[in-house]
């Protein structure tokens, strides 16, 4: 009874900050604060920082009033800010403004790093929150003091800003009525994404089954397995039939299986993280098994889909189940001691408040996981987006893979719990300490042969984190690097422009280095890295192919239930 009232006064002030823990961050200021004011050495380093920089930028803007000449900046923006890159910033007197913008977000970041005694959590936390605070005011930002904005609405007499304001008051609207932003509607479920033909072969209350039909005379008799994130659909890896992964594979002469994960509700709160082991990994397998008898299978995770599958495989492996011939792991993490940023939203008084949203709720919102990935990148994903849209009036561009990344699901409350406490803030996957059936399972005894794919740019699993893998597998690891991000890295077909990797194969005896080290050694190619994919499954298959196998096993009691994309892709 008292712990129902703890989660109700939770969920309460959860509700009233939009899920933000106010004292997670009340203590990391206050961390900050107590041992920078015991720092006399850190303070008169800051006092000297401010004096230089305060120098710099005055001789800067001097340099600026004297001479016609070019001038060098004071102060070079960080690599991926976009903000400043325009001709017109060059100019007096934005010039100077974006140069004090910048030289005041540097001695910020000096002032929220190494404070001594500062725990580094709460180091990060701060440093984040500051900057997400300074963003905020950044010339960018406003109408009277980015050139850009002003440039635009001189040349459309004003009409930037009704286009801007018009297209605001839709959104909002858009918002308040859930329906979907302007343009997905080109991209339709099943008429043009998610359109590679294929059928149901298998349903439970958490999962379909999606048997892909063949496109080649004959195939590889290891059928393919693929284990999308529950935070996303599935279709990420089937949007336009040019940019679809499972299209590709099955193109190569792949059985390709795909689970369709359902779009819980507050009446499936109870399902739990090894529910979603039991009736999706373990389900599909069976499933697959009795269409596909007496063949092994490729098991494919996607995010927290890899995740499963990695926790999934080493329960086999602790019982000799060895129905997986590989294990590919696509930006999925299996040791989250390291996690990124993503880590900054996550301490146990921001999972006391977050719990109680959910517990009140039944599930996590769909909007708390995309506001939380979006912050992680404001600039690009939050104010870049409000100046091009709302203050330059411009359309935005929608694709597919947009249209994808609106529609969105829920996660389910004792699941999403478990994940975080048990996976994210404890890393017991990686300390041998995560139970399946009463029996802790590790990493290091799956004997299948993995390959990992990390993203240059992933905010969600950095590549770092992903290649820990090598630290607690003890089997054969190909890991590759590939450019782009967490989606647009994995969604990297052959003939995209632009798109290269670096790729090392570490044999199970080989000693295992660390990821800058591993870098420096990994050969790079140009190119999508899926066809040197398809060289490796193809390596670990049967040299000789085999008749498509059957749509379904009718007799087994596996009829085709309906065309793919399923049922479950649609529940919003």
């Amino acid at each position: 009874m008292f712990r129902a009232v703890d989660r109700v006064a939770a969920a309460m002030a959860a509700n009233a900050t939009g899920g933000i823990s106010p004292t997670a961050l009340w203590l990391a200021y206050s961390d900050w604060l107590v041992h920078l004011s015991r720092s006399p050495g850190k303070q008169a380093e800051l006092v000297i920082k401010a004096w230089l920089k305060t120098g710099r930028l005055a001789a800067y803007a001097l340099r600026r009033a004297l001479t016609d000449d070019e001038t060098p900046n004071c102060i070079e923006p960080l690599p991926g800010d976009s903000r400043f890159r325009a001709e017109a910033w060059q100019e007096p007197p934005f010039s100077l403004w974006y140069q004090a913008f910048l030289v005041t977000q540097q001695w910020w970041h000096n002032a929220t790093h190494d404070v001594p005694g500062v725990s580094p959590h709460h180091e990060n936390v701060v440093s984040f929150s500051t900057r997400q605070v300074l963003d905020v005011f950044s010339p960018s930002n406003c109408i009277f003091t980015n050139p850009e904005v002003i440039n635009r609405a001189l040349q459309t007499g004003g009409r930037s800003f009704v286009d801007g304001f018009q297209r605001f008051l839709d959104e909002f609207s858009r918002n308040l009525n859930g329906e979907p932003p302007p343009g997905t509607d080109k991209f339709r479920v099943g008429k043009d994404v998610a359109v590679t033909p294929g059928k149901v072969v298998y349903r439970n209350h958490l999962i379909e089954l999606i048997q892909y039909a063949p496109s080649t005379g004959s195939v590889h008799p290891e059928p393919l397995l693929i284990v999308p994130a529950w935070i996303m659909k599935f279709y990420i890896l089937d949007l336009s039939p040019e940019n679809s992964l499972i299209r590709y594979l099955v193109g190569q002469g792949f059985s390709v299986f795909c689970i369709s994960w359902r779009n819980v509700t507050a009446a499936d709160r109870n399902l739990g993280l090894d529910d979603y082991r039991r009736l999706g990994v373990m389900a599909a397998l069976g499933a697959i098994g009795a269409i596909v008898p007496d063949s092994k299978i490729h098991g494919i995770g996607y995010c927290l889909g890899g995740t499963l599958l990695s926790i999934a495989a080493a329960a086999m492996a602790h019982v000799a189940d060895e129905r997986l011939a590989s294990i590919t792991l696509l930006a999925a993490q299996t040791d989250f001691s390291e996690p990124g940023e993503l880590e900054l939203f996550i301490d146990h008084s921001q999972l006391e408040s977050l719990e109680g949203l959910m517990w009140q709720r039944g599930y996590l919102p769909a909007f708390h996981m995309a506001g939380a990935f979006q912050l992680l990148r404001s600039n690009d994903l939050i104010w870049s987006r409000m100046l091009r849209h709302y203050l330059m009036g411009e359309a935005p561009a929608v694709n597919d893979l947009i249209a994808w990344n609106a529609d969105a699901t829920r996660l389910p409350y004792r699941m999403h719990s478990e994940y975080l406490r048990s996976l994210f803030l404890n890393s017991d996957l990686a300390a041998g300490r995560y139970v399946v059936d009463e029996h802790p399972v590790a990493i290091q005894n799956i004997r299948a042969p993995i390959f990992a794919v990390g993203t240059e740019w992933d905010h969600i699993a950095p590549w770092p984190s992903v290649y820990k893998i090598h630290y607690l597998s003890d089997t054969d690891v190909t890991f590759v690097l590939t450019s782009g991000g967490h989606n647009a890295g994995i969604v990297s077909e052959p003939g995209h422009l632009g798109r290269h990797y670096w790729f090392a194969h570490t044999m199970a005896e080989d000693p295992c280095l660390h990821a800058d080290r591993w870098s420096e050694r990994a050969e790079f190619r140009e190119g999508s890295w899926w066809p040197a994919w398809v060289e490796w499954l193809e390596a670990r298959s049967s040299r000789e192919r085999v008749p498509p196998p059957a749509m379904g096993a009718p007799g087994r009691g596996l009829p085709v239930l309906a065309d793919a994309p399923g049922t479950y892709v649609y529940q919003r």
